[in-house]
């Protein structure tokens, strides 16, 4: 509820359940030095505000963004100014989804157990593998979990080869958790803005999984059957992060060998929303259905012979003992998997194509441009998707200066030691948006002393 105060009455009525005589009693365990003091004004805090005065504060507070309605979204590096269409909201928002609890009762979620059903057929055909599961939190999250699938399908090897050209922030969270699993992460570096093939297979001697993303961070294609000979040769899987608003023009890498595949579902179906939240998708071959992690929903039939759906092969912590669990990822993001399923299911495989030919067409009509003006791609040789990678003297004024130019670009990621920015193109994005933010680069790279 938004708002349910308590009264004396109430606060009355539950000390004397609990037999105490006063708040103070039931705080005592709270040592004192860290209660809040008694003189409340003594933490330096603000007056209190009248509910209207909070309010045009909080409107102030957002006024200092800049927003997509604001500037041209040129952003890039996973959240991406993709158009979501009404239908997304009207479905997603009927009480039936947005109120549902979590499907444990499948008698009670039948709704929202076939719609989840729906959500894992075209996620496992827009990824490529047999397999999907019913979403992960994010794209991170669902990266580690398929890390943790492979090295749990075979415990003995504890190292793990991680693309150096993934994701930084990705990078960052599987160092993060591959401590506590015991496992080595082992980089190898690119070379022109790709992973090659021959590296990864020296450095996959003995390693459980090679974890690349494709296209990469730098917004290149990455040689995704090349790869996964060079892990196959190795006895390693091969972990792909994709960008499944491609997948319309580029093959899914399970069709070209990836043995598990993840992608991160904010810009599919979901908004912005500054970062958050979104949805993690991961998808895998059958031989490793029972180390999924999260929930996977299956279809059957009940005593009446009629079609039905529940939750199974549940191999997760808060199922099964936990030394046996396969992952202690219990949950998922339904209400957002769901937006992802319409959004999909609304663009069909011609409008996933016309997309993806739409964002790639734009993508190499702004690299021209840029070009043209004194301003080319860092890696110029690689083949690109609808994201590219430039190289600047000082990224975070080049980002803050096409900002104040009404250009959004973005984020400045680091790679091989090298900090470089994305831009990426949507089917959202015009001619004319692509002629001003031409304009906008060569004034600033003129006032940086830059010519063409």
């Amino acid at each position: 509820m938004e708002y349910a105060p308590h009264t004396d009455e109430d606060l009355a009525e539950m000390l004397a359940v609990l037999g105490l005589s006063s708040l103070d009693d039931l705080f005592e365990q709270i040592p004192e030095q860290v209660r809040a003091p008694a003189d409340v004004d003594a933490l330096g805090l603000p007056q209190p505000l009248a509910e209207a005065e909070v309010v045009e504060h909080l409107r102030a507070l957002a006024a200092r963004n800049t927003t997509v309605d604001d500037a041209v979204c040129w952003l890039g590096g996973g959240v991406y100014d993709h158009y979501v269409p009404a239908l997304v909201g009207a479905v997603i928002g009927k009480p039936e989804f947005a109120t549902a609890y979590t499907p444990y009762q499948p008698e009670m979620s039948q709704g929202v157990l076939q719609a989840l059903f729906e959500f894992q057929t075209i996620v496992s055909e827009v990824l490529g593998l047999p397999v999907a599961n019913a979403s992960l939190y994010d794209g991170a999250t669902a990266l580690v979990e398929a890390m943790v699938l492979c090295v749990g399908s075979q415990p003995s090897r504890t190292k793990v080869v991680v693309g150096g050209t993934l994701d930084p922030r990705f990078r960052e969270i599987l160092a993060t958790y591959a401590p506590g699993m015991g496992l080595d992460l082992v980089e190898v570096a690119p070379v022109d803005g790709v992973l090659p093939a021959a590296d990864v297979a020296a450095a996959a001697t003995d390693a459980a999984a090679v974890i690349v993303q494709h296209p990469n961070v730098l917004g290149l294609l990455e040689d995704v059957p090349g790869l996964a000979e060079a892990a196959h040769a190795a006895g390693a899987r091969l972990v792909v992060s994709f960008d499944p608003l491609l997948a319309g023009v580029l093959e899914p890498p399970g069709r070209l060998g990836a043995d598990v595949v993840t992608a991160d579902a904010l810009s599919v179906g979901n908004a912005m929303s500054f970062g958050g939240p979104g949805a993690g998708l991961l998808a895998c071959r059958m031989q490793d259905v029972r180390r999924l992690p999260g929930r996977l929903v299956g279809e059957t039939v009940d005593l009446a012979g009629k079609r039905g759906y529940v939750l199974t092969l549940q191999a997760r912590e808060q199922h099964i003992r936990r030394e046996k669990a396969t992952s202690n990822i219990c949950t998922n993001q339904s209400l957002n998997a769901l937006a992802v399923a319409v959004y999909l299911a609304w663009l069909g495989p011609q409008g996933l194509r016309t997309l993806g030919e739409t964002a790639l067409a734009g993508a190499a009509a702004v690299e021209e441009r840029l070009r043209a003006v004194g301003l080319p791609p860092a890696h110029g040789g690689g083949v690109f998707g609808k994201e590219l990678a430039y190289r600047v003297p000082d990224p975070a004024a080049f980002v803050a200066e096409l900002g104040s130019r009404g250009h959004l670009v973005g984020p400045v990621v680091s790679v091989a030691g090298e900090e470089l920015v994305l831009v990426a193109v949507t089917e959202q994005r015009t001619a004319e948006q692509m002629d001003a933010l031409a304009r906008a680069v060569a004034e600033v790279l003129q006032d940086n002393g830059r010519t063409a």
